[in-house]
């Protein structure tokens, strides 16, 4: 699965979206689950820890975004429910 993020610091920040429809992108449901996992990146491959931004944090990293794309909360009202804002932070332990 390929998917857009901005770096913040050590971390890598996605969307979960799913084309902005109603259902979330399996990828996300499989984090939520298994929260442990590894990213291939340009420069290498990453173990990463996900969990979804919330209060302060969320506002913070969703303005981030919305610097990148300028209809980010019109398409963002397509959806039913709040887009995640996924958080990878690099893992310090191993499965």
């Amino acid at each position: 699965m390929i998917v857009g993020y901005l770096e913040d610091g050590p971390n890598l920040v996605t969307l979960a979206m799913n084309g902005w429809g109603e259902a979330e992108p399996a990828w996300w449901l499989n984090l939520q689950a298994h929260p442990l996992c590894q990213v291939q990146l340009a420069d290498g491959s990453r173990r990463v820890v996900a969990h979804a931004a919330t209060g302060l944090e969320r506002s913070r990293l969703w303005d981030r975004w919305r610097s990148v794309d300028k209809d980010l909360d019109g398409f963002a009202s397509r959806r039913p429910t709040e887009t995640a804002v996924v958080v990878l932070e690099p893992a310090s332990r191993e499965p």
